[in-house]
């Protein structure tokens, strides 16, 4: 099933990576740069088609080329064609980097957009740091990161526990059981659950890791029923998603009395286990896809459309489609000859866009965005009911949890 969807939309991209050199790049204003040659603008597209995570990323990807489609189709950034050079990283993090080089020195790209795990983002970020290049990272992440060469447009943790943490225990309890992906995101995420259940007298009644991939929860499923907590709070990811869940509700546990309560949980995980097995339980995101706007009605029949009517769109695949339109706002303020990385971070300082969710912007400090927190409950069908909803767009504080520290445009600073 992957392979042929991988070779689909490597195809369709290809051509745009054909009689490349392979030598280092430096951006200068006569370096050749595909950027402006025969009215094309190139950027890279870097996200899992095969391997573990491949059953979030491929979405990401979709996403993305749906973007670059539309813009193209109507008339491409200032008469210019944006070109994706696609790559399959196929869910590891080594080969994230060494596809990212490929982007960068040979492909000569002026954007990435990639990435869902923390462990790629960090893999990658030697490269786009090191050459000056500009990666965008669409997916909900944990914080504690200040780079010059990163735009963060996923949710940092105030922006999806500030709210939810608090609603959780004050209609299911303040016994709390962990449970996350053992690599650095859900690590970073508990660490903040856990300062906010300190504050309202909460407690957590144990914390699990489990490795990425991992599908058999029959140890955890015994803890629970032993445990008895009041809440479940899981930060797992990829295929994992699907066997908790699914393990679960065979074990016949009950999201009445024991919810699990996700960060990472999102309509495309649910068409993944089905309905049945989703059903009840919560996700905080500033994305759902039963939002009701113009533009998220807009958004969804066009991926609908162009992927297939079975498709689902979801809090990662949103950002990831609206931060190319950022993307291009940003060229757009730019000359053909001033086409960079850091012209176009500049550039997109600030910069709004009326996006699925409600307007989102990019915080000129930090290079994060401003987004609209949900909760949202499943149910049977497999899409989720919006319980509540932030007043207004929420500031991203990527360094909330750590005081004392704030993430500027010159870097981390001490408060």
């Amino acid at each position: 099933m992957k392979t042929n969807r991988r070779n689909f939309l490597l195809g369709s991209a290809a051509f745009g990576a054909a009689g490349l050199g392979t030598f280092p790049h430096i951006w200068s204003k006569n370096s050749g740069l595909a950027r402006a040659a025969g009215g094309q603008i190139k950027v890279g597209v870097l996200f899992s088609l095969t391997g573990t995570t491949a059953i979030i990323e491929e979405s990401l990807n979709k996403a993305t080329i749906m973007a670059i489609e539309e813009i193209n189709a109507a008339g491409g950034v200032n008469g210019m064609e944006i070109v994706p050079v696609v790559e399959d990283p196929a869910s590891d993090p080594a080969t994230f980097a060494e596809k990212a080089r490929k982007l960068v020195l040979q492909d000569k790209c002026v954007s990435v957009f990639g990435s869902y795990t923390s462990a790629s983002r960090k893999a990658v970020l030697p490269v786009f740091e090191k050459r000056d290049n500009l990666y965008w990272y669409p997916t909900l992440y944990e914080g504690r990161e200040c780079s010059k060469n990163v735009i963060y447009t996923g949710a940092v943790p105030n922006q999806q526990q500030d709210e939810f943490v608090p609603w959780l225990v004050k209609n299911f309890g303040k016994r709390w059981y962990l449970i996350g992906s053992n690599y650095i995101y859900p690590k970073e995420e508990n660490n903040y659950c856990k300062k906010l259940l300190a504050e309202l007298g909460a407690e957590v009644v144990h914390e699990e890791y489990v490795p990425l991939g991992h599908s058999e929860f029959s140890s955890v499923i015994n803890k629970l029923k032993a445990e008895k907590p009041d809440v479940i709070f899981s930060t797992v990811v990829g295929d994992s998603v699907v066997a908790l869940h699914r393990q679960y509700h065979a074990a016949g546990l009950d999201p009445e009395k024991m919810p699990m309560a996700s960060l990472t949980t999102s309509e495309n995980e649910v068409a993944a286990m089905g309905g049945a097995a989703a059903a009840g339980h919560f996700t905080s995101a500033p994305y759902f896809m039963v939002w009701d706007s113009p533009e998220n009605q807009k958004f969804v029949e066009a991926y609908k459309s162009r992927w297939g009517g079975d498709k689902v769109t979801h809090f990662v695949s949103e950002p990831s489609y609206f931060q190319v339109h950022l993307f291009k706002q940003a060229v757009e303020k730019l000359s053909p000859d001033d086409i960079d990385p850091t012209t176009i971070r500049e550039a997109v300082k600030g910069e709004q866009f009326n996006a699925p969710q409600g307007l989102v912007k990019i915080e000129g400090e930090n290079l994060h965005t401003w987004l609209r927190p949900k909760i949202g409950q499943c149910k049977s069908d497999g899409q989720f009911e919006i319980l509540q909803q932030s007043a207004d767009w929420l500031e991203p504080i990527p360094y909330k949890a750590y005081d004392g520290q704030v993430c500027t445009a010159d870097g981390l600073k001490s408060s």
